[in-house]
């Protein structure tokens, strides 16, 4: 299924690797392909992580203290979130109606 990132998703998306970066050389680029690997699980299977909020769904990412929200839509996937673990946990919840 096709998966559609939230414009604020993807800012969020490269910062955290930005960060990460700078701890460790290569820490971002580490970053990133669990992000890839996450995403294709989700993309396989969109349905198979629970339902937290309306029709948002939660996927924990593997190695990073990170959660991906999404939404299961007719024709792909939407990512709402890149959502740090110690963030507020209503930081994503304006961009379910975008």
């Amino acid at each position: 299924m096709q998966v559609i990132q939230h414009p604020g998703a993807t800012a969020e998306l490269i910062e955290a690797a930005k960060v990460y970066e700078q701890k460790v050389p290569s820490l971002g680029g580490q970053f990133f392909d669990a992000i890839d690997e996450a995403v294709a699980v989700i993309a396989a299977a969109p349905e198979r992580w629970r339902i937290i909020e309306d029709d948002v769904r939660r996927f924990l990412v593997p190695r990073f203290p990170y959660a991906i929200y999404y939404r299961v839509l007719p024709d792909h996937v939407r990512i709402l979130a890149f959502k740090h673990h110690s963030r507020h946990p209503d930081s994503w919840r304006e961009r379910i109606s975008n």
